[in-house]
């Protein structure tokens, strides 16, 4: 296939050996760019999805490959795929980009930054065990044993989730989280509060509120370490899992590209984030997007922005048009924890008004509204106000509905009636004009 690239674009180099960098690849492919595409990873391993690994913590004997659960296979696609051989430094000039690797210098017309995340891992905290790879996985799957006690720092959404499926597996878990209710930053107080009660009823001692100062490890040699809480008190267990965050992996990017405290790349709608330099998933922070400032984090991120962000490479760097522009997706998220199921689409926002669709704790489930206060009016005696994100809970039939309902952005809804949980969500929309 010849193509009015040639010239322009010949060459692309791919930064990151999961989700995001698959999907880019396979986005090259699908959308006829035919130059030479470098892969570069660090784990060794061909691309997997990584949510299995805690939701599916016990049920995998192998990671989710990509060529088995979405097709994409990329040492089919990529002309070069080097799983281990991370990248240690870029250079970025007028004609061209060096990535500069363990093993040597790769150059190509563009890169794109698919470096995904790390987990937080605060200073003495080593005796700690991860989940964030293959390898974390397998290590604790052999460690959690039937009658195990299990220390848990964090009630985020790996902390809840393991919490759930350890629990299962006949452990004994203890849940140790800093503020005062679960997910609290990711869901805001008010909603976070409504899923305390999960952890009682799943078995799981629950310590909200408990900052930990120290993790000190056995001197045993069996891998157990003991949480050394601010209120004074100490909690022993088997096995200790950190799982209070993660950032960006982009310190080695410092310096070189725009990125806030965090280490989150500073990208525009499409992941631009400067000439010749693009970026998907949890790296990037896109922003001017219809749904505000959206950072990394959402596995929608991975799994999506490519598309989009390969169809402005291709129209940047081309001597032709691209296309047109890729179709939309409400950044979102999926968790299995406790034996409940949630789904958050949207960018919650810690200023919005929370309004609830159902009751918490009902057996059909519950949603969470999370609606604009600065852009809301009353017309014709209905409040209306722009819905930012929703949280579903245990409601699967709404899943594919809100999907559809955030695709093309914040809709104006009738809260009273997005509130009525007898209605179709759909049904509250009002349009706009």
């Amino acid at each position: 296939m010849t193509s009015d690239r040639e010239e322009s674009l010949r060459s692309v180099v791919v930064v990151g050996g999961g989700l995001g960098g698959a999907q880019t690849v396979a986005a090259l492919r699908a959308q006829g760019f035919d130059g030479r595409v470098t892969l570069l990873g660090a784990e060794g391993r061909p691309p997997y999805d990584r949510p299995p690994l805690s939701k599916e913590l016990f049920e995998r004997d192998a990671p989710a490959d990509l060529v088995h659960e979405m097709g994409i296979d990329v040492r089919a696609l990529a002309d070069d795929v080097r799983a281990t051989d991370p990248a240690r430094a870029l250079e970025v000039g007028p004609d061209g980009v060096s990535v500069a690797t363990s093993s040597g210098t790769v150059e190509a017309d563009a890169v794109v930054l698919a470096v995904g995340s790390r987990p937080v891992v605060p200073p003495g905290w080593e005796h700690a065990s991860l989940l964030h790879t293959w390898d974390d996985a397998a290590r604790l799957r052999a460690r959690l044993t039937p009658g195990t006690r299990l220390v848990s720092v964090g009630a985020g959404w790996i902390g809840a989730e393991v919490a759930g499926v350890a629990t299962k597996a006949g452990c004994e878990v203890v849940v140790v989280e800093a503020l005062d209710v679960p997910l609290e930053r990711q869901l805001g107080a008010d909603v976070g509060q409504h899923l305390a009660p999960w952890y009682a009823g799943a078995g799981v001692e629950l310590r909200l509120g408990e900052a930990v100062t120290a993790i000190r490890g056995d001197d045993d040699g069996a891998g157990g370490a003991t949480v050394e809480l601010a209120s004074g008190a100490a909690l022993h267990g088997d096995v200790v899992l950190a799982a209070v965050g993660a950032r960006p992996a982009t310190d080695w990017l410092r310096g070189t590209l725009p990125m806030d405290a965090r280490g989150s790349l500073a990208g525009d709608a499409v992941g631009r984030v400067a000439p010749r330099v693009y970026a998907v998933g949890d790296c990037v922070t896109r922003h001017g997007t219809v749904y505000g400032d959206v950072p990394g984090g959402h596995w929608s991120a991975a799994l999506h922005d490519p598309e989009g962000t390969v169809r402005a490479l291709l129209a940047d760097l081309s001597a032709g048009a691209a296309g047109d522009p890729a179709p939309g997706h409400a950044p979102y998220v999926f968790s299995q924890q406790l034996g409940h199921d949630l789904a958050l689409f949207g960018t919650p926002s810690p200023f919005d008004e929370v309004v609830l669709r159902g009751l918490p704790g009902h057996d059909d489930g519950w949603a969470a509204l999370y609606l604009d206060d600065d852009d809301e009016e009353v017309r014709d005696g209905r409040r209306l106000a722009r819905l930012r994100a929703v949280l579903v809970v245990d409601r699967h039939r709404e899943v594919g509905a809100l999907r559809r309902l955030l695709r093309a952005g914040l809709p104006l809804v009738d809260v009273a009636a997005a509130a009525d949980v007898t209605r179709p969500l759909k049904d509250a929309v009002v349009p706009v004009g």
